[in-house]
């Protein structure tokens, strides 16, 4: 089979650019597999990043039109590139696609076979693609770079979201009190996820609601990151995933701030997939859409409110 079914966009822009369509498969480069794509999800801002539209983070390098669309992947490895022995032809794999070349909106992907891990048995490919670059931004921020410790108290903004609502079942699980901002309707979803308090946002300030964080992880940005210096304690980091905290709107010359873009990371998934494994750890789908209604899912992350993950089925499985 030389061609597949694909989403793609042949010029830069919003959902409006997608196109169903039938597009070349991808044949594996040096160290890379083709998967055969059960499962793929779609992430908020993706289609405004310069890495999903060009070779550089930065925008500078060469446009890289058409485009194929969702860094989250769940299927079936079927084809080695030269120098690739595991995983396993047949293989039930999961990971999180390199920004910087296409996604899994479509049949098959080539994937640098690093940065597979092995999906979760307990989980089908639906619940398994939800997982990859959410649960990997949240295990980063936590973990890699707040270096998180058992009895820290941790503030989530956007405790419902997408990378929320893994922030939070992840900073429960390693033995940390957690305290999230969601929407009064989302009180109660928030609070099964293991928050032990969870702070309405359009109801007031946060920061007349807590105090003494270890660390914030802002998901938001914008005002609700410049107002979390305030609930820090000496020694605080604020993690930012939307844009890098601003040290100058710090009160104590003892906090920090942290930026970060999470990198595909197999040791990481492995990590997550343990979680998940002993019922820790659960992926939060909103909802599941066929491949066809791939715009229609970037359409959603746009305008709708959302609890977890938007899923794209590509294959039964």
């Amino acid at each position: 089979m030389s061609t597949m079914r694909a989403v793609r966009a042949h010029r830069r822009g919003g959902p409006e650019q997608l196109v169903h369509e039938s597009a070349p498969r991808p044949e594996p480069g040096d160290g890379e597999v083709v998967v055969a794509v059960r499962a793929a999800s779609v992430t908020a801002g993706e289609l405004t990043w310069d890495a999903t539209w060009t070779d550089s983070f930065d925008g500078s390098g060469r446009d890289r039109t058409p485009v194929i669309p969702a860094h989250e992947v769940s299927g079936v490895v079927v084809e080695h590139g030269t120098g690739v022995t595991a995983p396993a032809l047949g293989a039930e794999v999961y990971g999180l696609i390199p920004f910087l070349q296409d996604g899994a909106a479509a049949e098959f992907v080539a994937v640098p076979a690093r940065i597979l891990a092995a999906k979760p048995a307990r989980l089908d490919h639906r619940s398994a693609a939800a997982v990859p670059l959410a649960a990997l931004t949240a295990w980063q921020a936590l973990v890699d770079h707040a270096h998180l410790e058992p009895g820290r108290h941790v503030l989530v903004h956007g405790g419902a979201g997408g990378v929320g609502s893994f922030a939070v079942q992840i900073a429960a699980a390693l033995g940390a009190r957690v305290t999230a901002t969601a929407s009064a309707r989302d009180a109660d979803f928030v609070a099964g996820l293991g928050a032990r308090n969870v702070i309405d946002y359009r109801d007031g300030r946060f920061e007349d609601h807590v105090a003494d964080v270890d660390v914030v992880l802002d998901t938001v940005g914008g005002d609700t990151q410049t107002r979390s210096w305030a609930v820090l304690r000496p020694g605080g980091v604020l993690v930012g995933i939307v844009e890098p905290p601003d040290p100058g709107a710090a009160r104590d010359p003892a906090t920090h701030g942290v930026f970060f873009v999470v990198e595909p990371d197999r040791d990481g998934l492995d990590s997550i997939s343990e979680l998940i494994t002993s019922g820790r750890l659960r992926p939060q789908v909103d909802r599941v859409v066929p491949l066809a209604q791939t715009r229609a899912a970037y359409e959603a992350l746009e305008k709708e409110h959302r609890r977890g993950k938007v899923v794209i089925e590509v294959a039964d499985g």
